[in-house]
């Protein structure tokens, strides 16, 4: 069932063209389908509402839907938020997509699952720290990708907030060149999944 939704979600079509400022990079559909399945198998997409901030492509909101989760997808571009649509129709799925600022939202839910612009780019540092200030506001219990070299101030920032972290797996996340400064087809950075629970 695993690998079924890895070969689904390697059928969504991914941004042409991407804004480097909000670091758009499409999460590869196998780190996606392996977060997303133990999210699935600790109970925590079945049956819940699952909330995807910065869902870009609309990966793992579709990703949990395919799953039996009620999922929304959030993300400030409204040409990301017409793709996500036209991918979660082209899977079948039921997702509710909304163009929004992550901080803008409010409603709770049960769980988020997120890969948000986690500071690959030197002026974007730290980007990430609002997704996961939003996400533990509205859910107790979070899934996020995150750059290894963050985890220090990531696991304090969590912890700081009453929730337990636990590091998920470690991934090779690549980045192709998409944009005109990129100098290499792909670069690797080095990326945690993590889980926050309270």
């Amino acid at each position: 069932m695993k690998k079924r939704l890895e070969m689904l979600l390697e059928k969504l079509d991914k941004a042409k063209a991407s804004d480097p400022e909000k670091e758009q990079y499409s999460t590869p559909a196998d780190i996606a389908s392996d977060i997303l399945w133990y999210a699935y198998q600790r109970g925590d997409i079945e049956g819940k509402v699952v909330i995807d901030f910065g869902c870009g492509n609309g990966i793992f909101a579709i990703g949990a839907a395919l799953l039996g989760g009620n999922a929304i997808g959030i993300d400030i571009d409204e040409k990301m938020i017409q793709l996500a649509r036209k991918n979660a129709e082209k899977m079948n799925v039921k997702v509710e997509f909304i163009k929004m600022d992550v901080e803008q939202f409010s409603r709770k839910c049960d769980v988020v699952i997120m890969n948000p612009p986690f500071g690959a780019q030197y002026a974007n540092r730290k980007a990430d720290r609002k997704f996961l200030k939003k996400a533990m506001e509205v859910s107790d219990a979070i899934y996020s990708l995150h750059l290894e070299e963050s985890m220090g101030f990531i696991k304090k920032f969590v912890e700081s907030k009453g929730f337990d972290f636990f590091v998920v797996k470690k991934y090779r996340f690549p980045i192709k060149a998409t944009m005109p400064f990129h100098k290499s087809r792909i670069k690797y950075f080095d990326v945690v999944a993590i889980n926050a629970r309270k």
